[in-house]
């Protein structure tokens, strides 16, 4: 911009000393030295380059310097790079719920408002619904497409006993995945709770009892039980770990049955080769020095394993056990 009106103004400073350099017609008398002067000016006016002349006008005028000096700015501000702008700051998006909680309405009645304030603050939290509603558990969590029954005893009464266990028996015929929280926070309450786990006959892990010090500390239990349920629920990590173990199991049936092919070696010597040496590879390459050192067989039942991996005649013999 500011260098089309440089260029416009050369071009009229430049038609103005033009304009001024054509001799006109004046109407007063003048003599013939002053007419040889200005003819004289007239040439050297007129021998001078057009661009030269505006220049000169301009530099006179002091409006090159100003207008060189805005196109100077005007080049450095165009060459700067653009400053980036922050981008704005995305909107959280809305995390969903992790799962719900059903709570029995008959449990509800008979505890205290500042515990069931408490549970629900607490699943707001954790971002989980509460429904009331009639059910035989005292809570039903529903994560991951896992549901997971609980038995909340927030105060353990050793003249209740009965009827607990007996609900217990009831409860774990009809939900797979049932555990039972009981408050027991002084030691008598702990002592009549176990005399009354072995007297009603319990089976240890059928279902699950977890014994807290409070009913506040009971619920973030059953929370973090339902919740890893479901995460292994969705991840699957059950049936991983099962599948690990039967394969494990496998892999030491196959190394026992390998290892009592030896003459003399049963399972209990299979089993203390496989802690004290490891591998059928590394038994194999074992002396009978390095047997006799890492395990209690005997003499005899050393060199006869070493015999096995490494006297051809020895293995390839038929054997009766």
């Amino acid at each position: 911009m500011h260098t089309t009106i440089f260029l416009r103004w050369i071009a009229v400073v430049k038609g103005g000393e033009e304009g001024r350099s054509q001799p006109t017609e004046l109407s007063r008398p003048t003599s013939t030295a002053t007419s040889s002067a200005r003819a004289a000016t007239a040439t050297r006016r007129s021998l001078a380059p057009p661009h030269r002349r505006g220049l000169v006008v301009l530099l006179r005028s002091g409006f090159l310097s100003s207008l060189l000096q805005m196109e100077r700015c005007a080049s450095r501000t165009s060459a700067r790079p653009p400053q980036p702008q922050p981008a704005p700051a995305p909107a959280p998006a809305p995390t969903p719920g992790r799962g719900i909680c059903m709570m029995s309405t008959a449990w509800r009645d008979k505890q205290e408002h500042h515990l069931i304030n408490f549970i629900g603050a607490f699943l707001a939290a954790n971002l989980y619904r509460l429904n009331f509603l009639s059910i035989s558990p005292d809570f039903i969590f529903n994560n991951g497409g896992l549901s997971v029954a609980f038995i909340f005893e927030t105060s353990w009464d050793c003249g209740n006993a009965a009827a607990v266990f007996s609900r217990v028996n009831a409860l774990k015929r009809q939900f797979k995945n049932l555990y039972v929280v009981v408050a027991v926070p002084t030691v008598e309450q702990i002592e009549s709770f176990n005399q009354s786990y072995f007297k009603y006959g319990m089976e240890l892990g059928s279902p699950t009892f977890v014994p807290v010090n409070d009913p506040e500390m009971g619920f973030e239990m059953m929370l973090k039980i339902a919740h890893a349920r479901g995460v292994c629920k969705q991840q699957d990590i059950s049936s991983t770990m099962r599948n690990e173990r039967e394969q494990a199991v496998q892999c030491m049936d196959a190394y026992v049955r390998v290892l009592t092919s030896i003459p003399g070696i049963d399972d209990h010597d299979a089993n203390m080769l496989a802690q004290a040496i490891g591998s059928i590879e590394a038994i194999a390459k074992a002396s009978e020095s390095s047997i006799l050192e890492n395990t209690d067989l005997s003499r005899d039942k050393a060199e006869t394993i070493v015999r096995f991996f490494r006297d051809p005649q020895f293995y390839l013999s038929p054997k009766i056990n």
